[in-house]
């Protein structure tokens, strides 16, 4: 495995690199869910690349950013263990070395769901994704479907601006007790990691999305939002602990009836 610092011997390097080239774009603190990414990208291309990038421009909370981990070393030996070929850990001067003054924007579906509630959210994810998608030049990237809304967006905007390359939706994957895994789940203390798994089981209630939304305030979750789009729901939620809160986001599949009735409402 091969880790590149320098943006500048990453795109030499890609330079002399043939076959399909598989990409998983990341923040780090990798988990069970990251490792199927890589390991379907392993599968099915030549050359899997892995990046490793905290991106500042994508969160509107400074605590956020400030208390998201980073557990570099740690991501590191998953990968060489997982047989990541290549991993871009690049800062952000070399990343942004216009300061952000180009940037991306999408001005329909990034101003709902967790864009109404992240201001500027969805333009720092799909800048940072173009950036790296042009500097790895990948046939596939791969991309968790915990994330629909972030999937859907950066699918849309590789079609708009004719890039080559096959955005791959992968299905979300669950702890024991339905909880999605998440690199936030660790910032959970003991209480909110009790109470989180309540979060996907209220979704997939057969109830409508507002009386869902009430359940989940009642159980002790600030709720952003429930809404149902396409037969899917959606869900982001607050959980309070020991001096922090922690966002959760969620999505799952309804049965049809339940999905007849949402699109009804």
């Amino acid at each position: 495995m091969k880790r590149y610092d320098d943006l500048a011997a990453w795109r030499v390097a890609r330079r002399s690199l043939e076959g399909v080239i598989g990409f998983v774009p990341t923040m780090g603190a990798l988990h069970r869910g990251h490792a199927s990414l890589i390991e379907r990208s392993r599968a099915e291309c030549d050359h899997t690349v892995l990046s490793i990038y905290v991106n500042p421009t994508q969160f509107n909370n400074p605590q956020d950013l400030q208390h998201y981990p980073r557990t570099l070393e740690a991501d590191l030996a998953v990968a060489r263990e997982l047989g990541v070929d290549s991993v871009l850990t690049p800062d952000y001067p070399s990343l942004y070395p216009d300061g952000y003054r180009y940037r991306v924007d999408e001005n329909a579906f990034s101003g709902r769901l967790c864009g109404a509630h992240r201001p500027g959210h969805f333009t720092g994810v799909l800048t940072v994704v173009m950036k790296l998608l042009n500097l790895v030049r990948p046939a596939r990237a791969y991309f968790g479907e915990k994330d629909y809304q972030q999937y859907l967006l950066i699918r849309g905007m590789c079609e708009s601006f004719f890039m080559d390359v096959d955005v791959v939706p992968c299905p979300t994957l669950r702890e024991a007790d339905g909880l999605a895994m998440s690199s936030r789940n660790a910032l959970l203390d003991a209480e909110g990691r009790a109470l989180a798994p309540t979060f996907a089981r209220l979704l997939r209630s057969a109830e409508p999305d507002d009386a869902v939304a009430r359940q989940l305030e009642a159980a002790g979750f600030v709720v952003d939002y429930v809404e149902t789009h396409d037969a899917r729901r959606f869900g982001a939620v607050v959980v309070r602990g020991s001096g922090r809160e922690v966002r959760l986001i969620d999505n799952v599949l309804l049965p049809a009836a339940t999905a007849d009735r949402e699109r009804a409402a």
